[in-house]
């Protein structure tokens, strides 16, 4: 069974999009004090906090109606608790028709999510790579990323041109679903005519997966995808997502090292 069957769209612009269209305008109804509804009680902007204020009143920069894309104003005014998890099947579909760009957060980690990103590009002088290369993957900066072999090959983890860790900021997703990113530091070749994998690397991925997880995990368990350039959250590191469905907790650890996402230390 091949771990990443899909159509292939021509162009990055026949990829689905979850966008609204102007003439549906659903964000014309969205409740002046949206950015309170998944606001998480730890905030000063949720109404219960004992800090909360005046000033607590008016919308955080990360979540202004003019840095949000129409999507994202959505799924932060929906209350969580009315917000359907993707299931294992729903997730192999949407992988399979290329329909990456409908993978969404739910609204509550949406919001945690925009407020960590958001606080980084404060707090770090190169952004979300540096924070990304130097305290997740603990690898070059300054400078460029160099690899120590090409490709994926024996031992690539070992010698640190590959690192497996947990998707951050998962998607809303069955809580069975294990959501990794695998992170090269060699480049994953795209298509220039079409934005999406060639067929060479497509193929090398693939294998790469089969031998890692495939022994541990059964085949219609897994899928993987890497995101179209468009809509990647984290553009300036190569990397690729693969999805488990209710995978060994013991595996998961071993192949990630113990890691723990910082959706949830960030909770603690």
């Amino acid at each position: 069974m091949d771990l990443h069957k899909e159509n292939h769209p021509t162009s990055s612009t026949s990829t689905s999009t979850s966008t609204p269209t102007p003439k549906q305008n659903p964000t014309s109804k969205i409740p002046y004090n949206y950015w309170q509804i998944n606001a998480p009680p730890s905030s000063i902007y949720h109404p219960s906090h004992a800090s909360f204020s005046s000033s607590s009143k008016e919308c955080p920069p990360f979540l202004l109606r003019t840095v949000l894309p129409p999507k994202d104003l959505i799924t932060i005014s929906t209350p969580n608790h009315l917000y359907k998890l993707d299931t294992w099947p729903e997730v192999v579909q949407r992988v399979r028709e290329n329909k990456l760009a409908d993978f969404q957060r739910t609204p509550a980690d949406m919001w945690r999510y925009l407020e960590f990103c958001y606080n980084i590009k404060q707090e770090w002088k190169g952004g979300v790579k540096e924070f990304i290369l130097t305290r997740r993957l603990k690898w070059e900066w300054p400078g460029p990323v160099v690899a120590k072999g090409t490709g994926f090959y024996e031992g690539c983890e070992e010698r640190g041109d590959v690192k497996i860790l947990w998707n951050d900021w998962p998607y809303g997703i069955d809580e069975r679903i294990v959501h990794l990113v695998v992170w090269t530091k060699f480049e994953l070749e795209d298509d220039p005519a079409t934005g999406d994998l060639t067929d060479e690397a497509r193929g090398e991925i693939d294998e790469y997966v089969k031998m890692t997880f495939g022994g541990k995990v059964p085949e219609e368990h897994i899928i993987w995808f890497k995101n179209w350039a468009h809509i990647k959250s984290v553009k300036a590191v190569e990397h690729f997502h693969v999805m488990l469905f209710d995978p060994d907790p013991e595996f998961v650890k071993e192949i990630t090292n113990g890691d723990v996402p910082l959706g949830i230390i960030q909770t603690k």
